[in-house]
């Protein structure tokens, strides 16, 4: 088996406990046990804050809809993904593959 360095592991644990600080929930204040978010739609939420150790209390929140606008915020417009340059392989055209013809247009 592999052996790794300890000084390796525990770069990376701590590179991947930095990376997960910080990041929100949001939970449901309702009776019983935390079930799927779109169980009480109209239950306010608390938000939940990730130190690390433990998660904190940071807000509430009156529903769903208003956790999700917290928790996922609108992408602005300036942040646009760029645009995919076509290899040079590859031409113009539908390709076979994308659009079948009918079963009576085939020569079989």
């Amino acid at each position: 088996m592999h052996e790794e360095p300890l000084e390796d592991w525990a770069r990376r644990r701590e590179e991947r406990r930095a990376a997960s600080k910080g990041k929100l929930r949001a939970v449901p204040l309702t009776q019983g046990p935390h079930r799927g978010a779109n169980v009480d739609p109209h239950a306010p939420r608390v938000i939940q804050k990730w130190t690390g150790t433990q998660w904190e209390t940071v807000g509430v929140v009156a529903d769903l809809a208003a956790a999700q606008a917290l928790l996922h915020p609108p992408h602005s417009v300036e942040e646009e993904p760029a645009q995919w340059d076509r290899p040079s392989g590859l031409g113009p055209g539908r390709g076979r593959h994308r659009k079948p013809t009918a079963a009576e247009d085939r020569d079989t």
